[in-house]
């Protein structure tokens, strides 16, 4: 589910819709949280769909470290891409952010980390990045954890909407990181490695 401070809108003709901050939603908030009405496929099912329908899925899931394909069921499946991005997956089932968020800001991942098939060039902001690779998540999951680190001790100091939606063991998880007794797991632990992947779903 995404944070309820957000709404749908429609950018630009090239990026299309995303999701855009309603209220200010600081750093450290969790963003979104994987919930019992996203819907999970597996490869299997994947393949054995129209290509209708595994076009729609190819376009609007990310796949999970078991390779399964995870359909948002709200608007958080419009996020768009950028190598600046504003929140971060981690590898508790949510995503966080890495930066205050302002009213009327687009709320962005970094699709690197989410298993992607196959490469694509994305928009040019002027980072080094210009193209995201299926593998990205190994190249930088120790940067990406450092961003998350850095922001990870605010969670049980704000309010936080989705709170709710974590189960029990992972908001322990949480606290035990916070108070030191736990080292963070890594986002890496979402990879999912597919060597059989040719890229070619149509």
């Amino acid at each position: 589910m995404i944070h309820p401070k957000t709404e749908l809108r429609f950018i630009n003709s090239n990026v299309g819709y995303g999701v855009v901050a309603t209220e200010f939603i600081p750093k450290g908030t969790i963003t979104w949280v994987l919930d019992q009405l996203d819907r999970e496929f597996s490869l299997h099912e994947f393949e054995s769909m129209d290509s209708m329908y595994r076009e729609i899925l190819y376009n609007y899931t990310f796949r999970n470290n078991k390779g399964n394909y995870v359909l948002c069921w709200d608007h958080g499946r419009y996020i768009n891409h950028s190598f600046k991005s504003n929140c971060l997956s981690t590898a508790y089932d949510f995503e966080i952010a890495i930066k205050d968020i302002h009213p009327g800001e687009q709320l962005t991942d970094d699709y690197g980390y989410l298993n992607i098939v196959e490469p694509f060039r994305a928009f040019d902001e002027g980072t080094k990045r210009k193209i995201v690779y299926p593998n990205d998540l190994l190249k930088y999951a120790k940067c990406w954890d450092r961003k998350i680190f850095r922001v990870f001790g605010k969670i049980p100091k704000l309010d936080q909407p989705l709170r709710e939606l974590i189960t029990k063991s992972t908001w322990d998880e949480i606290i035990a990181v916070c108070e030191g007794r736990k080292e963070m797991d890594s986002i890496g632990k979402n990879y999912y490695n597919d060597k059989n992947t040719n890229g070619n779903f149509y």
